[in-house]
């Protein structure tokens, strides 16, 4: 019996077409395309449908709200079909597989986003591989997680970063083995986790916390940053140099941590290094922010700490426990 997958078209490149202003996706475009190509109608593939968000998005304008449209679409249709292929925009896709991969409860079907970096209607593209391939991945049901495929690699989605704006090998797993490499055959990777269920699938919805992202830089004035450590702000992601080091004396940075801390949000330590993981209190230059109680994401991607910092808070836990 065939396997039925469900499409959820966000937007993006891959169903984009030339307009006077650049590319665009156009409602009601890729369906027909699909429809037209022989390979969608080929009998090994599964039975699939193809559902538009509308308005469609450059992911470039994708917030919490459409983080939660999508869960909502998995969930209303979680029972008909065997896996889901969400084609999105590759700015921030990383950040929506990161946010589906906390926000889908006791997931235990695949969740496969993908995109492209040149439109299917071009001659030459990489969409209609990374299409077929993310459609095929999820029909096989080897994976019971939110993953993104992209040029010849199944990542675990929130532990993918974009690293290459125009290239085709857009995305990679620094901290993490793919989940499967593809060539003329898929195989996927012997550690692949069998679904861990404590109870039925939900989406836990998200809220729209106030969160900020601080990039640390050599000469950083941290007492600038002070008037927006308010009660209102819950979660800032720090990246900061190396292993978790900062710039400067502590004097600087402990004023700011601990009017955090009193205010209840909750300062998060990522690297910029996108190898490697955050090790607190190993350099004089991150001890400071230990002592202060910042909390270290250790080798978690920027996209995942932003991501759980809006999960936790919209389980509605408090800043101890997040």
């Amino acid at each position: 019996m065939k396997k039925n997958i469900l499409l959820i078209y966000t937007g993006g490149t891959i169903g984009m077409v030339r307009t006077e202003a650049g590319y665009a996706p156009r409602a009601g475009y890729l369906k027909s395309y699909l429809e037209s190509l022989p390979a969608m109608q080929a009998a090994e593939m599964p039975h699939w449908e193809l559902l538009e968000l509308s308005p469609l998005l450059d992911s470039s304008n994708m917030t919490v709200l459409d983080w939660n449209r999508i869960g909502g679409i998995i969930k209303e249709h979680y029972d008909r079909f065997d896996g889901f292929v969400v084609l999105h925009g590759t700015d921030t896709m990383a950040y929506t597989a990161s946010a589906l991969s906390f926000s889908l409860e006791n997931l235990d079907k695949p969740v496969i986003l993908t995109g492209s970096q040149i439109p299917l209607f071009e001659v030459r593209n990489d969409g209609m591989d990374n299409l077929l391939t993310a459609i095929m991945i999820a029909a096989e049901g080897k994976v019971h997680e939110v993953a993104l495929y992209f040029s010849d690699k199944l990542l675990r989605g929130n532990r993918s970063v974009k690293l290459n704006a125009t290239g085709l090998y857009a995305f990679s797993s620094p901290n993490y083995p793919p989940l499967a490499d593809i060539g003329t055959t898929i195989q996927y990777n012997e550690m692949i986790p069998a679904p861990v269920r404590h109870g039925d699938f939900r989406v836990q919805e998200l809220k729209k916390i106030p969160i900020g992202i601080i990039k640390v830089f050599p000469g950083i004035q941290f007492e600038l940053f002070e008037e927006i450590m308010s009660e209102s702000l819950k979660g800032i992601v720090l990246e900061a140099f190396g292993a978790g080091n900062i710039p400067g004396s502590a004097d600087a940075i402990l004023p700011i941590v601990r009017k955090a801390r009193e205010n209840g949000t909750v300062l998060v330590i990522c690297s910029q290094c996108l190898k490697g993981s955050v090790s607190l209190g190993t350099y004089e230059t991150s001890a400071a922010l230990k002592e202060a109680g910042a909390v270290c994401a250790y080798d978690m991607t920027t996209e995942a700490a932003v991501a759980k910092v809006y999960y936790l808070f919209s389980c509605g836990y408090d800043a101890d426990t997040v």
